[in-house]
């Protein structure tokens, strides 16, 4: 199971820069290439940074080519950093959920995972607790 996770991080950390890189050549004009594929999918976490523990949190995104949203995992192997999530629309062009930002949570910056059914996507969530 620690392998198989290691994996998903990295396959979802090389698309993360992969679509930075995308985005700033496409703005240079030069041809971008597109993430690997199974790592398409792209999220976003509001508010980031977050300032309160308890704090409930948005996700948004899209599935890149994925079915639609399947899950939203924070944190690595047992030290989640949400709970109480919530998959409040799994539209693969615009999926929404919610959760809240554990009360044990401290300084620092955690992954935010999702799985868009054979796409996944990653961004750091960042706190001041």
């Amino acid at each position: 199971m620690t392998k198989k996770l290691l994996a998903m991080i990295a396959v979802a950390a090389l698309a993360t820069g992969a679509t930075t890189s995308s985005a700033s050549a496409t703005n240079a004009g030069a041809s971008a290439k597109l993430p690997p594929k199974g790592a398409r999918a792209v999220v976003e976490v509001s508010p980031n940074p977050t300032a309160k523990r308890g704090e409930k949190l948005t996700i948004t995104g899209h599935c890149g080519g994925g079915t639609g949203l399947k899950a939203v995992i924070g944190g690595i192997q047992d030290k989640s950093i949400l709970e109480e999530v919530r998959i409040l629309d799994d539209n693969p062009k615009r999926f929404k959920a919610t959760a809240t930002l554990r009360s044990t949570i401290g300084n620092g910056v955690g992954p935010i995972f999702v799985n868009c059914g054979g796409e996944m996507g990653v961004t750091l969530l960042v706190t001041h607790v």
